[in-house]
C-alpha cells in the first residue's frame, strides 16, 4: 500500500512541475536573481530608469496585446441546448417489438424475428425507447406524412425547449444548421423551421444530410467557422436528428435489420454565438478525421437495396472496429491539443523509445490519461459495442461512459442528437460544475470520427431537461454479454 501511495505522489509531483515548468523555471530564476541582488539594489535601479522609457515599454506591451487579441478567433459559446422528450405512448418496450415482429410473418421471417430480438436484448437498450408512430402500425406507415409527422414533432419539440431555456428569440438568430442524414423532403428541414418560427428574411440556413450519426458534430464546427468572421452577437441555431418513418427496413439481411433494432426517435437543438452574453459553455478545439479514402471504411454503413430490392442501411460487423481505428486517428490530431504536457512528454518518450529499439523488443506505446484533461465524456451512443470499443481504447472507467450507456438505455440511438441527450444527463444528475471539461465524441457514416471539447461557464441551474422523468432511476445495471452476435 504505501509502494502505491509513493508511486502515486510522484506521479502527481511530475505533473505539477511538467505542467506548470514555465511558472517553475520563472520562480527559480527570480529566487537566483533575488539571491545575488538585494532588494534595494533592484529597487535603486527600477529609480534609475527614465519614465518616458517606463511608458515607451508599457506602449510597446500593450499594442503588442492587442494586436495579438486582434488576430486571436473570436471565442465561440453554446448558450443552450434543448432536447425531444417523447411522451409515454411512444413506448417500444421488447415484448411489443416481439408481438409487432410475429404479426408481420410476411415482411421478415422466423429465423430473422429470432436475430433482431436476440440483438435486441443484448443491445443495451431499455424497455423505454421510442419509436415514431408510424412503427406503432402493421405494417409500419413509411410514407412521406409519417415522416413529416415525425419531423414536425421532434425538431419543433427541441427548438420550443431550447428557445424557452435560452430567452433567445426567434428574430435573434443569424444562422440556421439542420442536420438529418437520410430523409430529406422538399422544402428542407432548414425551410421547414424557418416557416415554423418565422425567421428573418437574411437568415443564412444550411441543411446537411447522408453524414450519419456525426452530423451533429460535424455541424457545430461549421458553426465554430461561420461564428469566428462574424459580427459580434451573432447567433447560429443548430437542429440535429434522424427521422425513422419511412426508413424501416422490411427484408432478411441481418446487416440490415440493425438499425431497425437500434435507432430511436429523438432531436436536440442548440444556440451558438460568439457573445459570451447568457453563455453555459466555451467551445474549445474541434477535429474531425474522414477516413472515406478506405473502402472498407467507407463501405462500413452504407445504404442499398437487398436481393429482393428492400431498401435500408447496412452495418458492417466491423463497425466497433472501424470506429477504433477512426478514433486513434482523431486522437492523433486531437491529443496534442488537449492534452497536458507532462502526458504528451510521456507519450513521445514512449514513441521515441520503440523507435530507438525497432527489431530488438517489442515497446508498448504509452496511452495518455485523458481523465487529465477532461472531467465528463460523451461517447455516441451508437450501441453497446461502440462505447465498448471506445472504454477500452481510452482506458476509462465505468464511472466515464456512464452517461453514454444509460443514455443508450433510455433513449437508444438518436443519431446525431445521442451527445446532447447524455451531457443533459450529467448536468441532471448535478455533476457538472464550472470550469469543467467535456470531450464530445461522434461517429457517422463515411467513415467519420469527431472530436468536440467544451468547458462550463455556467452548470445547469435546474435538471428540466428530456432526463426530468428518469433520472432518479438511473444508473440502472445492465445485464451481463456473454457473446456478441
Amino acid at each position: 500500500m504505501s509502494s502505491q501511495l509513493h508511486v502515486k505522489f510522484l506521479k502527481t509531483m511530475y505533473k505539477l512541475v511538467v505542467d506548470n515548468f514555465l511558472a517553475v523555471a520563472a520562480m527559480a530564476a527570480a529566487a537566483t536573481v533575488f539571491q545575488r541582488t538585494s532588494p534595494e539594489e533592484v529597487l535603486a535601479q527600477a529609480r534609475a530608469v527614465r519614465p518616458v522609457h517606463w511608458l515607451l515599454a508599457l506602449l510597446v506591451a500593450a499594442g503588442v496585446a492587442t494586436l495579438r487579441r486582434m488576430r486571436r478567433p473570436k471565442d465561440v459559446y453554446l448558450v443552450e441546448y434543448g432536447c425531444f422528450r417523447p411522451k409515454p405512448c411512444y413506448r417500444a418496450p421488447f415484448a411489443t417489438c416481439k408481438e409487432h415482429a410475429h404479426l408481420m410473418p410476411y415482411l421478415v421471417d422466423e429465423e430473422s424475428v429470432s436475430f433482431a430480438l436476440r440483438l435486441l436484448e443484448r443491445s443495451g437498450l431499455g424497455e423505454e425507447t421510442c419509436v415514431p408512430e408510424a412503427y406503432h402500425y402493421m405494417p409500419p406507415d413509411r410514407s412521406l406524412k409519417a415522416s413529416r409527422d415525425e419531423t414536425e414533432l421532434v425538431i419543433f419539440s427541441a427548438v420550443d425547449d431550447v428557445f424557452a431555456r435560452s430567452g433567445v428569440k426567434p428574430s435573434e438568430i443569424d444562422v440556421l444548421i439542420v442536420n438529418c442524414s437520410i430523409f430529406t423532403p422538399t422544402p428542407v428541414f432548414a425551410d421547414m423551421v424557418i416557416n415554423r418560427y418565422k425567421l428573418r428574411a437574411d437568415v443564412q440556413n444550411v441543411n446537411l444530410s447522408g453524414m450519419g450519426c456525426s452530423a451533429g458534430m460535424v455541424s457545430v464546427g461549421l458553426a465554430k467557422n461561420l461564428l469566428q468572421v462574424a459580427r459580434p452577437g451573432t447567433n447560429v441555431l443548430i437542429v440535429s436528428t434522424e427521422i425513422l418513418s419511412s426508413q424501416y427496413y422490411v427484408g432478411k439481411e441481418r446487416a440490415m435489420l440493425l438499425p431497425n433494432c437500434l435507432f430511436r426517435m429523438g432531436a436536440a437543438a442548440m444556440i451558438l454565438s460568439n457573445s459570451a452574453e447568457r453563455a453555459r459553455f466555451k467551445l474549445g478545439r474541434v477535429v474531425r478525421t474522414v477516413t472515406a479514402a478506405r473502402d472498407h471504411d467507407y463501405r462500413c454503413v452504407f445504404q442499398e437495396e437487398d436481393e429482393q430490392g428492400n431498401t435500408g442501411i447496412r452495418l458492417s460487423k466491423d463497425l466497433a472496429t472501424t470506429a477504433g481505428h477512426a478514433l486513434k486517428s482523431n486522437i492523433a490530431a486531437f491529443g496534442p491539443l488537449v492534452l497536458p504536457v507532462s502526458e504528451q512528454v510521456l507519450v513521445a518518450v514512449s514513441l521515441l523509445k520503440r523507435k530507438l529499439l525497432s527489431g530488438r523488443a517489442k515497446v508498448r506505446l504509452y496511452r495518455p490519461d485523458f481523465t487529465t484533461a477532461f472531467e465528463h465524456f460523451c461517447i455516441h451512443a451508437g450501441g453497446r459495442g461502440v462505447i465498448d470499443e471506445v472504454q477500452h481504447g481510452l482506458g476509462l472507467s465505468d464511472d466515464d461512459v456512464e452517461a453514454s450507456r444509460m443514455t443508450l438505455h433510455r433513449f437508444g440511438n438518436t443519431s446525431s442528437s445521442s451527445v446532447l441527450y447524455e451531457l443533459a444527463y450529467i448536468e441532471a444528475k448535478g455533476r457538472m460544475k464550472k470550469g469543467d471539461r467535456v470531450w464530445m465524441i461522434s461517429f457517422g457514416a463515411g467513415f467519420d470520427c469527431n472530436s468536440v471539447s467544451w468547458e462550463c461557464v455556467k452548470p445547469a441551474t435546474d435538471a428540466d431537461g428530456p432526463w426530468a422523468d428518469s433520472v432518479n432511476r438511473y444508473p440502472v445495471q445492465l445485464p451481463e454479454i456473454v457473446k456478441d452476435i
